[in-house]
């Protein structure tokens, strides 16, 4: 078997053998098979696509490259959720802590943010002594400890997707659903999590632009999720305007212990319960019965605020340390009054980079305090001359990018505003 072979396979729509893909997947990882053909594969793959039973074995292929975990030894089921990234999207903070004080255990293996998404892990490492790198007896320690962890994955973990991701990064090959859905379904499984609810977010601040898109990518995820034993369920959520109030790693760890001590944005509550019981049913638990409580009961009790708590103080964290806030702030005023019908994710995340909250390359630090503040949602009314934004960001030299990537970004009318459902569909 030879790499030629394979990509002439692909290039003339034949269905790859399952020993085909194995071969090459191995073959690449260890270098056999150079970066300029595995190129030319991927391309073939995004131009004529990939079957069910291809896209399974490829992540199969790429599962086998590493290690897997195994915390089968807890004495609670694990449930994980995976979401595809957004602007504003802080949900992994509450959710987890929220989940594990309702009786599952909740293994997190999160990322870092690039260009106008933001990274779980920036937004946790603006907490004081917080870390992300954890060893595996590490991990499980910590997940045994407090019901969760949030982490790093570790470098054994898929390290073909690793090489590959990078790889599709320079070719223009990143948009193929089917090496998304191999890439994403690849580190999860290799988490060991017995359940996967996934997020896949639709709208201008999100990967998939148009439902339609999100929808075939959480098929084919879940497609891949059933096919290897693991209860996978997806729901689709808007990502047309900003999740929460605060885009920005400090900002959105403050507005996420809002939300674990009972209050914080609406959007951001609802969303938290219902990613945290699709979680509790793909994992077995049911509230209400044997002790499970309701994730409402659990961030309105106290005892969710109680697991991130420990969860941090575990990592090396103090959660109750002050927070890092930028050196400077700039309001941007409404310049109308009336009703604010539209608010782009896309722009409100660009202007929270351009202020220093987002990175360009991996390597690049984040400010832990810049970013954006929304004082109004689409649906509420602004005043002309009222704050509409506050910027916060350590150079003061950054708020004209940051403005100016808001021009444009709003909509104020006199008419009402028909608001978007936040939850646009479930796929099983």
């Amino acid at each position: 078997m030879d790499a030629i072979e394979v990509i002439r396979a692909k290039r003339d729509g034949q269905e790859l053998r399952p020993e085909q893909i194995d071969w090459v997947i191995d073959a690449y990882t260890r270098g056999e098979v150079a970066e300029e053909q595995m190129s030319a594969l991927a391309m073939a793959i995004f131009l004529r696509g990939m079957t069910r039973a291809e896209v399974s074995r490829w992540t199969e292929a790429m599962l086998a490259s590493g290690e897997r975990l195994d915390f089968s030894e807890l004495d609670r089921p694990t449930t994980d959720k995976h979401s595809t990234g957004g602007v504003g999207d802080k949900i992994t903070l509450p959710l987890t802590p929220t989940v594990a004080a309702c009786g599952a255990a909740v293994p997190q293996l999160s990322g870092r943010g690039l260009g106008h998404t933001g990274g779980t892990l920036d937004k946790l490492e603006s907490i004081p002594g917080w870390r992300a790198s954890l060893s595996t007896d590490e991990m499980r320690a910590v997940l045994s400890d407090t019901g969760g962890v949030i982490c790093a994955a570790g470098g054994g973990l898929a390290p073909a997707d690793r090489k590959l991701y990078a790889l599709r990064d320079v070719t223009g090959t990143v948009e193929s659903i089917p090496l998304i859905a191999a890439s994403i379904m690849s580190k999860k499984l290799a988490e060991g999590t017995g359940a996967l609810v996934l997020d896949v977010k639709a709208g201008s601040g999100a990967f998939m632009k148009d439902v339609d898109s999100a929808r075939e990518l959480a098929r084919t995820m879940v497609g891949i999720g059933a096919d290897h034993g693991v209860r996978t369920v997806a729901l689709i959520t808007d990502m047309s305007t900003p999740l929460g109030r605060q885009v920005g790693n400090a900002l959105e760890v403050a507005e996420s212990v809002e939300v674990l001590s009972g209050g914080g944005p609406a959007d951001v509550v609802e969303l938290t319960v219902a990613l945290a019981r699709e979680m509790l049913a793909a994992a077995g638990l049911t509230p209400g019965e044997n002790g499970v409580k309701d994730p409402a009961e659990a961030l309105a009790d106290g005892s969710a605020l109680a697991v991130w708590k420990r969860l941090v103080r575990a990592q090396g964290g103090d959660p109750d340390a002050p927070l890092p806030q930028a050196a400077e702030r700039r309001e941007v005023l409404a310049p109308a009054s009336g009703t604010l019908t539209r608010l782009d994710a896309y722009q409100v995340g660009l202007a929270a980079w351009h202020l220093g909250a987002g990175r360009t390359r991996k390597e690049d630090a984040v400010s832990f305090g810049a970013g954006v503040t929304l004082h109004a949602k689409p649906g509420e009314r602004v005043r002309a001359g009222e704050p509409l934004f506050t910027l916060h960001a350590d150079d003061p030299a950054r708020f004209e990018r940051g403005a100016r990537a808001l021009e444009g970004a709003f909509d104020i009318a006199d008419a009402g505003h028909e608001p978007r459902p936040l939850i646009l569909d479930r796929i099983a």
